[in-house]
Formats: structure tokens, C-alpha cells, sequence
């Protein structure tokens, strides 16, 4: 097993430990659980900004790096349940990373001049 495959089993373990499983979720379950892990994911980054010294004008900041570990960890936490709310397995998010990288990368040689509107649809 990958370590991602493991970070999966990991996580759903954890979400059904707290009394939410995402395996065979109706369409109005599955709407109402990917929205609340999207809520999650924005308190998450917020979080995280708050970690960086974002203020500007003030001088009282300190960049608190450990923090922002835990918070990126926190953020894949939820971006991995709401991964599984959709159904998607370990490998299909890393079939997907790898084709949206490619379009990624695709963007990038020709100047991403213009949005393409469909240049994902494949994923």
C-alpha cells in the first residue's frame, strides 16, 4: 500500500470513528457533507493565514511555522474526506493530479493567454 492509499484508509477510519461515513451517500447527503467539509477547508486556510505575518502595517507578526504545518495537514484532512464524499479513491486523485498537471503545464507553454473552458474536462 502507498502512503496515500494509507492516508485514505486513515481517514476513513477517522470519519467513521466520528459517526460520518461517505461510502454510498445519497446525492443530497453527499451535497450536504461536501459542503461541510468545504466550510472546513476555508476555517482551515484561514487558519493558516493567520500563521503568516499577512498584516502588512503591523510589526508585531511572527511567522509561526510549526503551526502552519499542522493546518496544511488539517487542510488535507478535510480535502481527503470530501475526495472520498465524491467517491474518489486514493488513485483516482492521483490519476487526477497528474492530468491536471499536464493541462497545468499546458497553460504554461502556450502563455495561458486565454481560459479554456474545456481543457479539463477529461479529469
Amino acid at each position: 500500500m502507498d502512503k496515500l492509499e494509507e492516508i485514505f484508509q486513515m481517514q476513513e477510519k477517522l470519519n467513521e470513528r466520528i459517526g460520518v461515513s461517505v461510502k454510498a451517500l445519497p446525492e443530497e447527503e453527499q451535497v450536504r457533507w461536501l459542503l461541510n467539509y468545504t466550510r472546513a477547508i476555508q476555517q482551515e486556510t484561514a487558519e493558516l493565514i493567520d500563521s503568516v505575518p499577512w498584516k502588512w502595517w503591523a510589526r508585531y507578526q511572527e511567522f509561526d511555522k510549526q503551526n502552519a504545518r499542522v493546518e496544511i495537514v488539517d487542510l488535507f484532512h478535510f480535502l481527503v474526506s470530501a475526495a472520498q464524499v465524491l467517491g474518489m479513491s486514493a488513485d483516482d486523485v492521483y490519476q487526477a493530479y497528474l492530468k491536471k498537471n499536464q493541462v497545468n503545464h499546458s497553460r504554461q507553454d502556450d502563455g495561458y493567454a486565454r481560459k479554456k473552458d474545456d481543457d479539463s474536462r477529461h479529469i
